[in-house]
């Protein structure tokens, strides 16, 4: 019972592997070779899962394209550069440092930045703000409060 949910457990937490059967390459090397780039190629769809592990419809055509180029004799580099100019900088799960990606790279140090100072201008503000004091008339009434 123990080994059965445990296996369950396993093949429920596993990463998915999208690829399918229809898709592989029948040549175990050019599927090596297609896999290993597919790793680096984001989803469009998902943003935050490669081609290989996604199951959305985009993320199996960008899988046939690829593989398709590497049948048609293309490099690694080669067919990864076809799709990058199909669908921009943006389909690398690590995009190059350009213009045109570097709201992603400082865009999450620009948010943290932000945030330490509006904490900071908050804690100086809170800071500067003095109590005012108890008119004579409140004064007297937390007298009365406080007295037993």
């Amino acid at each position: 019972m123990v080994r059965t949910a445990l296996l369950l457990l396993l093949v429920v937490t596993a990463p998915a592997a999208a690829v399918l059967p229809a898709e592989q390459l029948a040549d175990p090397v050019k599927e090596a070779r297609a896999r290993a780039i597919s790793r680096d190629l984001r989803c469009v769809q998902c943003q935050n899962q490669s081609i290989d592990d996604s199951d959305a419809p985009i993320a199996h055509d960008l899988r046939v394209i690829l593989r398709e180029r590497i049948s048609a004799g293309a490099t690694d580099a080669e067919a990864q550069d076809y799709i990058v100019r199909r669908y921009g900088s943006y389909v690398l799960l690590k995009p190059p440092l350009e213009a045109a990606t570097l709201p992603l790279w400082l865009g999450p140090a620009a948010i943290v930045g932000l945030g330490a100072v509006a904490a900071f201008v908050t804690i100086a503000r809170r800071r500067e703000t003095t109590p005012t004091p108890l008119t004579p008339a409140e004064t007297a009434r937390v007298d009365t409060l406080l007295d037993p």
